[in-house]
């Protein structure tokens, strides 16, 4: 059975901490003098334990590894050619300038422009690619749609709380002619009153609805109506 993994955080205990420093420090020089031989590298390593105490290792001197490390440091301070710098950006803008005409390109093709120069396996291309877009459009469309119902169904069920409520606090003591007076009361749009009937919104495909015009007044009926405002 392998050992747990070992949390990396400082160790409280002295003894513990102690035994795991010297464990490792030796583990870690003798790595630096195995890579150092395998690899043929200049190495230098110094280790400095919590009382101040040094630990160090060096391929060939220590003196000379730092004199070396100073060295590489002040080659990266020095300044870079102005001429390659300028011959980088002018690189760079060259080929963002190529990537923008790319782009300008394939939106005035997805926008049914500059179709001339395609041949048929890329204008299949670019129907597929317009059908994804047109699928994903949709789909976020429908999404959109159903967050905007679902937020209208919730408003819809705190106004349906807040009716029921209000219900049970103007009809909580009518008597029983009353109720059913008011149950078959209805509303404008033919609908009638139920405040135990909660409202619930959902998305659905338009239907066409067949619409009949009125038919126009005959003079007849016109004649009608003036003999009974005369009378």
């Amino acid at each position: 059975m392998g050992r747990g993994k070992i949390v990396i955080r400082r160790i409280d205990n002295s003894t513990s901490r102690q035994v795991t420093f010297s464990k490792r420090r030796n583990g870690l020089l003798k790595k630096a003098k195995e890579l150092s031989i395998l690899c043929d590298a200049e190495i230098g390593v110094m280790v400095f334990s919590s009382t101040g105490k040094l630990y160090d290792f060096a391929s060939t001197s220590m003196q000379s590894v730092i004199e070396q490390y100073k060295k590489s440091k002040e080659e990266h301070r020095q300044p870079t050619n102005p001429h390659s710098e300028v011959k980088f950006w002018q690189t760079e803008a060259a080929i963002l300038r190529q990537q923008l005409q790319n782009l300008q390109e394939v939106h005035r093709q997805m926008m049914g422009e500059g179709l001339s120069g395609l041949a048929t396996k890329d204008l299949q291309n670019l129907e597929k690619q317009l059908v994804m877009s047109f699928h994903g459009v949709r789909m976020k469309k429908e999404q959109l749609l159903l967050d905007e119902i679902e937020e209208l169904n919730r408003k819809g069920n705190l106004i349906y709380q807040a009716n029921v409520e209000l219900h049970k606090e103007v009809y909580g003591t009518r008597d029983a002619y009353g109720a059913d007076r008011n149950a078959n009361r209805t509303t404008n749009l033919g609908i009638h009153e139920d405040p135990h009937v909660s409202v619930h919104l959902q998305l659905c495909q338009p239907q066409q609805q067949n619409y009949e015009p009125p038919a126009p007044a005959t003079n007849k009926g016109r004649f009608t109506v003036a003999l009974g405002k005369m009378q």
